[in-house]
């Protein structure tokens, strides 16, 4: 197993993802561990279809965020679909966050709200901690989780802010993930931003955009720094950080300002489908975020 990030040890840091064994490209519409779910024949050759008209570069990574609810496919048939149109070198990408690991998130205080004082204790003393093979991302939707549980897949081993990826550049993409840095200059959206990654809205907004997160790193002033907390090596073993406030409650925004030469734009399953580089949307979103964030701060 990787080593865990101790609280004691400041500068302890995992050395590289979680990785499960090889696997190959999966040619099924119901492979994988998820199980299988019936799959709509007509959506899932208009998403392949979709995918074949998109400007996707063989082998750039592909950031992929999914809602599949209404489309009538199983996750791992989308999946699949994807892993098809990059082909061989191309490398799948998706966030595999966990709030729930936190007790500073607000996925937790969702799950607290109604507890007395005393439950919320005995809530908190009783979640377990975050391991890379086994907690799943359920906030992050159903492609995220089947991607996370395919064989082969590599998971980065941030507590709280993990990505999942399968393909050839998997493993360097995510490895050395700082569990003191959730998606900043020490995480793999760096390294992603480095490569030339593509982001996929696949019938989502900007506002899930994760990519975004890397320009609140960059921007001028930085955010201000907060402690956050998650469970990491065994029950009650609470690890505490600083780091960035994030803040995605304007990213819906940001993503409306953006040039629309930056954008492919299609649709399926009657909502939205987005593709940009990721390189240059960050780079004009880091730049809006200076400028608005600071304005709005003096108002």
């Amino acid at each position: 197993m990787p080593p865990r990030p101790n609280p004691d040890r400041p500068d302890a840091r995992p050395s590289a993802p979680h990785t499960r064994p090889p696997v190959s490209r999966l040619s099924s519409p119901h492979a994988g561990r998820l199980g299988s779910s019936p799959s709509d024949p007509a959506s899932g050759h208009q998403l392949s279809h979709l995918l074949a008209e998109l400007p996707l570069h063989p082998e750039a990574p592909l950031m992929v965020h999914a809602s599949l609810s209404g489309t009538g496919l199983s996750p791992t048939r989308v999946r699949d679909a994807l892993l098809d149109a990059l082909g061989p070198r191309g490398t799948l990408v998706v966030p595999a966050f966990t709030p729930e690991n936190s007790d500073s998130s607000r996925a937790h205080r969702a799950l607290v709200a109604r507890l007395s004082t005393e439950e919320a204790e005995e809530f908190r003393a009783s979640m377990p901690p975050f391991e890379p093979d086994t907690t799943p991302c359920p906030s992050m939707g159903a492609l995220a989780e089947c991607v996370r549980t395919t064989p082969g897949a590599v998971r980065s081993d941030h507590p709280q802010t993990s990505l999942a990826a399968i393909g050839p550049r998997g493993a360097e993409l995510l490895a050395g993930h700082d569990p003191r840095c959730h998606l900043g200059e020490r995480s793999p959206l760096a390294r992603l931003y480095a490569a030339d990654a593509q982001v996929l809205l696949l019938r989502v907004g900007f506002e899930v955009c994760s990519a975004f997160h890397l320009a609140e790193y960059r921007m001028t002033p930085r955010p201000p720094q907060r402690l956050y907390r998650c469970v990491v090596g065994y029950r009650g073993n609470w690890f505490t950080y600083e780091d960035l406030t994030l803040d995605d409650g304007d990213f819906a925004e940001a993503g409306a300002r953006l040039p629309e030469e930056l954008l492919v734009r299609r649709e399926w399953a009657k909502k939205p489908v987005t593709l940009f580089d990721m390189r240059a949307a960050v780079d004009d979103v880091c730049d809006q975020l200076s400028r608005y964030r600071s304005r709005n701060d003096l108002n």
